[in-house]
This record gives C-alpha cells, sequence and structure tokens, in this order.
C-alpha cells in the first residue's frame, strides 16, 4: 500500500473542514457570501473525488491513495485513511449529495424565518466532514469518532430547523444511534486490544491468519457477541428492521436539506459497516447469522412498501420507502457472493440519488404549499410541467423501472440472492414482492400529486422552478439514466475489492461445512 506525504484522501477529506472554518470568519449578515462559500467548499470536495475516483486503479483490490501517521502509538491508534472498492464510490456519493443539499437550501423559508444561516451551513460542511471520514478512515478509533460525529450536526439540523416536532425527532433519532453505538464501542475496544492494533487491514489480516483469535464455536460465541456488537450499530443506522422506527419521524421532521443527505448518505454508513467490518473480522459469524439477517431484510422490504401505501404525508410515504431499499441493500450484502454485495453497494448509490431526489421534489412542493399532504395536490404536472417530467423520471427510477439506475441494482441483488447459498430462492421470491409493491406507492404517490384535474385554487399559480432547482433536478436525471445504461463505470470500481471479500468469506464457509 504506498503512501504520500499527502495523499489525495486526505486532501478530499480536509477540504469541508478547512471550508466550516472559513465561514466561521463571515458575519450572519453576509448570507450570500455563507452559502456561496459553503458551495464552493463542497464543490471543490467533489472535484477533488473525483480525481481521486479518476486516479484509482480498478484492477487492485487494495487500499489505494493511503495516508498514515502516528496519533495515539500507546494504544496503537494512528490517523489512517485509504479508499478501496468498498468506500470510493461512496465517497463520490457524498461528495456528490452535499452539493445538492446545498443548492436545496438556497429557498429555504425555514432559513430565513429562524436565522443562523451561518450555523446551518457549517453543520453541513462539518456533517460532510464526517461521512466522508467514516467512509476512509481504516483506523477502528478512527472511524468510530466520525461515525460518531456525524450524530451532532444532524441532531441540531432537526433540532433547530425541522418541522413542529423536531425536538422529539432529533433527541429520537440521537438516543436511537448512540445507543447502538455503545454497543459497538464495546466490542470495538475488545477486537483492538485483543488484535493488538486498531488498524482495519491489520486486524483483517491477523483474522486470517489465526482464525481463533475471535473465538467461533456457534451463534453465542465469542464472535457471535462480536458481531452482534457491531450489526446492530450499523441497523440501527441503516436502519434495517426492527430498529427502524426513528427514521420516518427524523425525515418528516428534517429540514429538506437534511433530508436528502440523511437519505442520500448518512444511511449508508451502516451497509458500509456491515461490508468493511462486519464480514471481515467475524466471517464465520457472518456466515451463521445471514438467513436471520436475511429474514430481517425481506421483512422490512415488505414492511416498508406496505406502509408507504398507507401514508397521507408525501414526506412519510418517502421515509418509509427508505426503510424498504435499504432492506434490499442489506439482503444483497448477506447474499455473501459477488453478485449481491456489487449490487448491495451500487443500490447505497442508486438508493442515495433517487431517494435524495424524490426528497428534494417533496422540498420543493412544500416551499410553494406549506403542506406534504397528499390530498393537498393533484394536477400539478398542468401548472409545472418540467417539475412534473423530471419528477416522473426520480420516481420510475424509485421504483426500479428497466433503463434506469434503481433496476440495476435491485437485479442484481435479487440475482446474487437466488445464487446464494445462505439465503436463496424463497428470500429473492419475498423481495421480488417488495418491487411489485414500490411500484405501488410509487405511482399512488405521482398519481395523487401530479396528474388529474387542479382542483384547490392554492395550485394553480404556483411558482416556477428557479434555475437552482432546474439544474439540480437535471443532473440528478443525468445521473439515474448514466447509471442505468452504463452501470458498469461503478461495477468496475468496485469489483476487484469485492471479489477478494467474497473469496475469504468463502474460505471460511468452506471450514464450517467441513467441520
Amino acid at each position: 500500500m504506498p503512501e504520500s506525504a499527502i495523499s489525495i484522501t486526505t486532501i478530499t477529506l480536509f477540504i469541508p473542514l478547512v471550508s466550516m472554518f472559513i465561514l466561521l470568519f463571515l458575519k450572519e449578515e453576509q448570507a450570500q457570501f455563507i452559502r456561496i462559500g459553503a458551495l464552493a467548499g463542497s464543490l471543490l470536495t467533489l472535484g477533488a473525488a473525483v480525481v481521486m475516483w479518476a486516479g484509482f486503479d480498478i484492477t487492485n483490490p487494495n487500499l489505494q491513495f493511503v495516508q498514515r501517521g502516528e496519533w495515539i502509538p500507546t494504544y496503537g491508534i494512528s490517523y489512517y485513511v485509504g479508499v478501496d472498492g468498498l468506500s470510493m464510490i461512496l465517497v463520490v456519493l457524498t461528495a456528490f449529495i452535499v452539493p445538492v443539499a446545498i443548492l436545496a437550501s438556497w429557498h429555504m423559508h425555514v432559513l430565513e424565518e429562524r436565522g443562523r444561516q451561518k450555523l446551518y451551513y457549517i453543520f453541513i460542511m462539518l456533517l460532510e466532514f464526517a461521512m466522508i471520514g467514516s467512509f476512509v478512515a481504516q483506523d477502528l478509533f478512527l472511524f468510530y469518532i466520525f461515525f460518531e460525529v456525524t450524530l451532532v450536526p444532524m441532531y441540531f439540523m432537526i433540532g433547530i430547523w425541522g418541522a413542529e416536532q423536531r425536538v422529539y425527532a432529533a433527541i429520537k433519532f440521537f438516543l436511537y444511534t448512540i445507543a447502538g453505538s455503545i454497543l459497538m464501542l464495546l466490542a470495538l475496544l475488545y477486537v483492538g486490544i485483543n488484535a493488538g492494533t486498531f488498524a482495519v487491514p491489520e486486524i483483517t489480516a491477523a483474522v486470517r491468519a489465526n482464525p481463533a483469535l475471535f473465538p467461533f464455536a456457534g451463534m453465542f460465541s465469542t464472535q457471535s457477541f462480536l458481531f452482534l456488537g457491531f450489526l446492530i450499530a450499523f441497523a440501527i443506522k441503516t436502519p434495517m428492521f426492527p430498529f427502524h422506527s426513528w427514521l420516518p419521524d427524523a425525515h418528516v421532521q428534517a429540514p429538506t436539506a437534511g433530508s436528502i443527505i440523511l437519505a442520500g448518505v448518512l444511511l449508508k454508513l451502516g451497509t458500509y459497516g456491515m461490508a468493511r467490518f462486519c464480514f471481515q473480522f467475524f466471517p464465520e459469524a457472518s456466515v451463521a447469522w445471514a438467513p436471520t439477517v436475511g429474514v430481517l431484510a425481506v421483512i422490512g422490504i415488505l414492511y416498508g412498501a406496505w406502509v408507504s401505501y398507507a401514508q397521507t404525508d408525501v414526506k412519510k410515504l418517502v421515509a418509509y420507502s427508505s426503510v424498504s431499499h435499504m432492506g434490499f441493500v442489506v439482503l444483497g450484502l448477506f447474499a455473501l457472493n459477488a453478485q449481491g454485495i456489487n449490487g448491495a453497494i451500487l443500490q447505497m448509490v442508486n438508493h442515495g440519488i433517487s431517494t435524495g431526489g424524490l426528497f428534494l421534489l417533496v422540498g420543493m412542493l412544500y416551499e410553494r404549499r406549506h403542506t406534504k399532504a397528499l390530498d393537498a395536490f393533484g394536477g400539478i404536472w398542468k401548472v409545472m410541467p418540467l417539475f412534473g417530467g423530471l419528477s416522473l423520471v426520480i420516481t420510475l427510477s424509485s421504483m426500479g423501472l428497466p433503463g434506469l439506475n434503481g433496476f440495476v441494482g435491485e437485479f442484481t441483488i435479487l440475482l446474487g440472492t437466488f445464487g446464494s447459498e445462505y439465503l436463496g430462492f424463497f428470500f429473492a421470491l419475498f423481495a421480488t414482492l417488495g418491487v411489485i409493491l414500490a411500484a405501488v406507492y410509487s405511482l399512488y404517490m405521482y398519481q395523487k400529486v401530479f396528474m388529474g384535474e387542479v382542483v384547490k385554487e392554492e395550485n394553480k399559480h404556483l411558482e416556477p422552478l428557479h434555475w437552482q432547482e432546474t439544474l439540480l433536478l437535471v443532473v440528478i436525471v443525468i445521473v439515474i439514466i448514466w447509471i442505468g445504461v452504463y452501470p458498469s463505470t461503478f461495477f468496475g470500481s468496485m469489483d476487484a475489492s469485492v471479489n477478494q471479500l467474497v473469496q475469504q468469506v468463502s474460505a471460511v464457509a468452506q471450514s464450517i461445512v467441513s467441520r
């Protein structure tokens, strides 16, 4: 793993933090400069992430753009960052979503009403720093710090600029995630102390060299308890059924940018953690618990889709659809084969773009009508035809229409699930019902909002899209079509690392079978 003085990973990581400190020196009255400064910082981060992606060697399964330096050497803790096929496109996704969230905030009335714009954009830049840090950290202790820091800015974004029940939603979000994090901290300390290091690649190598490092002797052995400590923390973050109940409240109460970032990136920290830590540190437990997790994933898929259809609040409908879509990601991961994991990682990106786009659409409607009730709309396409057309593409993407990004991810996950040694036909069958239900609630939502006659006077003279809003929607639609038509751009980045991971898990599976 070549190391450099200042790697592109470190540059990408620290641009948001530097931008945040620059914003600190601007006055609250300089609202335009604050907005432009935050946007500039996020675009620079996106540029650095794209440069890193362009220089990424897709044939190399190991870490790239590595930087490591001593931090707390007494305990084997270091500043250790780098990317591989599991994390590269998630860094790009993060860098893409944040400028979208910032531009989506430019016409938010709540920012004008409650003020503190500087603090708002500072929180967004801090959140971007922590999210990228979580994906590039290769030291367990460093990862944990970044993972926890993401809670703080999102908690305040919901609590200060959210809707009527914002304080309740913010506290619920914080308590759920911190509870899971405490379990992970205990498991993390055990792993680091027993391995003699907190460096993720070194722990992985130690597990491979000495499978008895974290003994596995069934579902209730040391390794299983460590696996569950990490899994529950990540399941809450994902959120996976039955740890999902904080998500609808958080989404409904969060400001538009908060919902976009929450759906677009924050939920992916959970599923990324499962692949990065659970599979590599505890392969035997991952294999043993795969059917159980698969059952919970399928329940989440069907439950989220069914409850989505029953909603009368359009934002809550999209929120519950996230539970269903993230269930697909978990199912693909625990298929524990190349197709399933590749599909799951791509679906993380797809969900971030499509569901983030849906929350952007809901935010645009809310800014014009100040309501999220489905019955308050109808016939919007006739009033805003461009908005209606772009919204249709994003909606079809979310429901998995062939030719768009959602189909590629879901199809690959179902392919992996069907061929999985640990899941199989019935898991794929019930998950496919979730695809059908997604079409039902997505088309129902679109029909209620955009189709029919304009019967409400408030909908007859809606403000047309601003240029920033049009730009955002067009870019999102372009990415949706790009992934749907040419997904190999993304699959190529992850193939080598995923294949290496699957080989490691498969070797462990064979050893379990042979016992």
